[in-house]
């Protein structure tokens, strides 16, 4: 049994939000630059230029990437031989996300959805937790922004529509989200499960670095097909027209019920921000 002290997880989460917010994982800065090259709109390459700019100013000067620092979304591998002490997990990670809103200066955007009165810390954060054999505890941050959020959807379809549907659904979806998510965007893909599994496999798929295929070949094959179809929408970056619509699609799924194929499409803005940590 390992001891895991409530301190070290708060520390750790607060510096891996504020990092979130900062620094641009290298995969997403790469896979901009390389969309730079391959954009033929003026204006395209132009929004390109200005991300690139932005992320390395950000980067640099330890600034936010964009004003929207999103909701701290938590996904929390525990380790079965883990003992947390001096405190409570969940306390631990609401803590940790206050602390890291607040001294980052970062933008507190949670709120009661029904007086809209903003809690002021970013808190509480949403955390999905899941025991795994070992003695770590793993910590993922993504800091979803609202833009790509209020575009994703989750419906449910009966089996007849077969996946050729399910992939039209998906371009159709991100095609009427057009410059609202912020484009260049990633999209992440759920199939199966039900409502809600659906839902947090592809909100979960985002964490995959670009260019990591799903290993199931037929399944990788339609994350090409998604994002070839997508790149010829041509809503282009920031939604001005061009080739660069979309950066990567990941796709994931779960075992569902005969009578149904549950869809899940979370969009992620340009400014995708997530970290990780091990302790």
């Amino acid at each position: 049994m390992r001891e895991v002290h409530v301190q070290e997880i708060i520390r750790t989460l607060r510096d891996l939000i504020i990092r979130a917010n900062t620094d641009l994982p290298d995969d997403v800065l790469l896979a901009l630059e390389g969309s730079r090259q391959r954009e033929e709109s003026p204006s395209g390459i132009q929004i390109l230029d200005d991300l690139i700019r932005n992320a390395r100013i950000a980067h640099r000067e330890k600034v936010p990437l964009c004003q929207d620092t999103g909701m701290a979304v938590l996904f929390v591998e525990l380790g079965q031989e883990v003992h947390i002490v001096g405190g409570e997990l969940n306390q631990a990670l609401e803590e940790g996300t206050r602390q890291g809103y607040r001294e980052g200066y970062l933008r507190k955007s949670t709120l009661d959805p029904v007086e809209r009165i903003n809690f002021g810390d970013n808190t509480p954060p949403i955390v999905h937790l899941e025991m795994v054999p070992g003695e770590q505890l793993k910590i993922r941050v993504l800091a979803k922004g609202f833009g790509g959020e209020n575009m994703s959807q989750v419906k449910l379809f009966p089996p007849a529509v077969g996946m050729e549907g399910i992939l039209d659904e998906v371009v159709k979806i991100v095609s009427a989200a057009g410059p609202n998510a912020c484009p260049p965007v990633l999209v992440g893909v759920g199939i199966g499960g039900d409502l809600e599994q659906a839902a947090l496999i592809a909100k979960k798929s985002l964490l995959r670095k670009i260019g990591d295929e799903n290993p199931r070949p037929e399944i990788a094959e339609m994350e090409r097909k998604l994002y070839f179809r997508i790149n010829n929408l041509g809503i282009g970056p920031g939604g001005l027209g061009g080739r660069v619509t979309c950066l990567a699609v990941f796709i994931e799924t779960f075992p569902t019920h005969i009578a149904s194929i549950p869809l899940a499409v979370n969009i992620q803005c340009n400014s995708h921000r997530h970290k990780e940590a091990v302790l």
